[in-house]
Parts: C-alpha cells; structure tokens; sequence
C-alpha cells in the first residue's frame, strides 16, 4: 500500500536541502534574476558538498538523475533515490529554481544519463555535467518528430542538426542529443548521445534572454557534420520497431517528477510568502471554517493550497512508484500536468492577492511568477501531458488518438 507521508529517514537530506535553499539559494536569488547570463560563483563550493552527499549514498539534494535497479527483489514498499530526488528538488527551488538549474553536474542531462545508461557509460560519464538537447525549431512538444540526425560512419556517429530551448546548454561539459538513426523507421529510431563540448563541429550559437530562471543559461545548439563515437550512444543501438520510442521516453519518467517538484518547490515558497503577507495585513485564515465564510483573500488562499496539496501528492506518487518498480508514465505525466499548470495560476493569483507586494522588486513573488511558466511548458507541455494521459486512460496510442 502506497504511502504518501515524507518518510523519517528522508528528514536529514530534507533539512540539508532546506538550509542550502535558504542559505545558499535565497540571498543570492535576486542577484542573479538581475544579471542574466552570469555564472553564479557561489554554486561551485556548494556543487563540490553536493558531490559528497551524494557520492555518500544518501543523495537527492540536486536535479541529478537516478536509476531503477530491476535487480532488487526486496519485498515490500519502498522509498529510495527517485523519492529522495525529489524530495531534495521541492526545497531546493523552494529556495530558487533558476539556481538549481545552474548547479553543476546535477543537469536534465544527468536525469537521461541515469535513466538509460548502461553501467559502463555511467561510470565513464560520472562527474560529468550534462544539459539535454531535444526542442528543435521546427519540432517543439512533439519529440518524436526530431530531424537532427545521427548516421553511422565506421566507429562513430555523424550528427547534423540544430537544437533550441537547451538548459545549460552554453556551461554543461556535455549534451545529451536526441536524434534519428533513420527517420523512415519513426519514433523507434531516435537515440540520445553524449555530446562532449570541444567536440568538432559542436557549436554553441547564442544564448537567449528569457522572461524567468534568469540565472540559468538556455541555449542554441548547432551540430554540422559532428562525430560523435558509437561508445556515446546512450542504451542499445538497435532499431526496434515493436518497442517504439520506449527507449528514449524512458527518460521522462524520470525528469517529469522533477519539473513537477520544482514547480511544487515554487509554488510553496510563493504561499508562504503570501500567507505572511495577509497575515500582516489582518487576514486570518481559518481552516476550521469553511471557506465561504470568511474573508475573499483567505478563501482564495485556502483553494490555492487546495491545489498545491494535489500536485504534491501527485509528485510524490509518480516517485514512489519508480521505486518500487512500477511503471509510472501515467502518473509521471499526471503530476507534471498539475504541478505545471497548479504553480503558474498559483504564483499568479498570489501576486494578485499581495498587491503592491506582489508586483514589485519588494518581495520575490513577482520573480517566482516569471519562473514558474517555464515549468509548465519544459518536459512536455500542458497539452502533451494531457494527450499522453488520455492516451494511457482511454488505452489507445499516438496514431489513434492525436
């Protein structure tokens, strides 16, 4: 039986993650949201303190990915390192979001690595710090429309293509890139590579101005003519078209509970903000009472957390499930679904009912409200979570139901 109480002994890495988000994240937040496209110095030491917790075996303070073991049989519920993730994400980006992002090695890229790496290619990329490359111009929610090509040249790769919307793209060490081996064959032909930079024919082409997570660098990839080894390619190369684009789509039932912890992460230090905010101006919120019953602030509040709630659960689900070897796309989707949409209308109402507060550079409410629409829109965006849902509910597939 799943249970969704945050379990004791996850309570030392959620106070760790908590003090870093308030000591480390917090007073630099603004700083960085005001100068775009600097790298934030301070993140270097606490990346290196990241690297102990983690390489300590209690992990779950970063973004890094993490992988199921098919191995274990233990009997019994489980909560393990996608929990942990996950938990450690929700503070962290209660802390700030765009920081995060920032942090070095603990990349989406990372996520896609540990989701379908082999256990060679994980110790080979240990260390690393990987962005991930799947948004094209002519190819956004769709992923399985991607043009960038990967053709094979004696040992190596030939990749040709161009990438948008890449976080981290212009500091990671390496890509992860989503290509075709042949377009022909459709959606089971893509793969992801490991791209390192200094590659030949890699190409960072600018850096784009963006309305939130300032402090994290999003990028224009360029690959012309790239060789990439065959050693890079994460998983199998084989094309199999009964399996389809599992391969590949394994990945998001990793990093979609992420993006749904940080919009839940976002969405927390916004309502604590707010809470304060009312409280200072008088406003009690009773939850003794219904909500019908007292002031119009309060009982928008009182839905707001509503929702709030409701996408925490949800997140915490898609996780446990991971870690009990349960297949979670559906639940993966489900939570990214609301906690995307759940932190853009709550961010926003909250600058609503913090007024003046709300609006301007006097609090961060007005911050966490540009922040919060990127998480609803990266990893699949609203529309394709609910298609992907719908398609899992209803029982049919991609070509049926569109």
């Amino acid at each position: 039986m799943i249970n969704l109480e945050v379990p004791k002994k996850a309570g030392a890495l959620i106070n760790q993650a908590y003090q870093a988000a308030a000591e480390v994240f917090r007073p630099i937040s603004r700083k960085y949201d005001r100068a775009e496209h600097t790298y934030p110095a301070e993140l270097d030491m606490f990346a290196a303190l990241l690297d102990g917790l983690n390489s300590s075996g209690e992990g779950g303070a970063g973004a890094a990915g993490v992988r199921r073991s098919g191995a274990d049989t233990a009997k019994g519920n489980r909560n393990g390192a996608n929990l942990n993730v996950v938990l450690g994400t929700i503070e962290m980006c209660w802390g700030d979001v765009g920081l995060l992002l920032s942090m070095p090695r603990q990349g989406l890229g990372n996520a896609a690595i540990g989701s379908v790496a082999t256990d060679e290619q994980l110790e080979r990329f240990s260390g690393l710090w990987a962005a991930m490359a799947i948004t094209e111009p002519g190819c956004g929610s769709d992923s399985a429309a991607i043009t960038t090509t990967a053709v094979e040249d004696g040992e190596d790769y030939i990749l040709n293509g161009e990438k948008i919307f890449v976080t981290s793209g212009q500091r990671a060490d390496a890509v992860v890139v989503w290509a075709t081996l042949d377009k022909s064959k459709g959606r089971a032909a893509i793969k992801s590579f490991v791209v390192e930079k200094g590659t030949p024919g890699f190409e960072v082409v600018r850096v784009e101005h963006k309305l939130g997570i300032r402090a994290s660098d999003t990028a224009v990839l360029r690959f012309e003519n790239c060789r990439v080894p065959r050693e890079n390619l994460l998983g199998t190369p084989e094309i199999d078209t009964a399996k389809g684009f599992a391969g590949v789509m394994q990945t998001f039932d990793n990093t979609r509970p992420l993006v749904a912890a940080m919009a839940i992460g976002v969405a927390r230090a916004a309502l604590e903000e707010t809470r304060t905010i009312l409280s200072s101006a008088g406003v009690t919120i009773d939850y003794d009472r219904p909500s019908v019953t007292q002031h119009a602030a309060a009982a928008a509040f009182l839905q707001l957390e509503a929702d709030y709630e409701a996408a925490y659960l949800l997140t915490l689900e898609s996780a446990w499930m991971a870690d009990n070897r349960q297949p979670n796309s559906l639940q993966a989707s489900m939570a990214k679904a609301k906690a995307g949409r759940s932190v853009v209308e709550i961010t926003l109402k909250c600058v609503e009912l913090a007024g003046v507060f709300g609006y301007t550079e006097e609090s961060l409410l007005e911050k966490w409200a540009r922040d919060a629409k990127i998480l609803d829109i990266f990893e699949g965006t609203q529309q394709i979570q609910q298609l992907i849902v719908a398609r899992r509910v209803l029982g049919k597939t991609s070509a049926q139901l569109k």
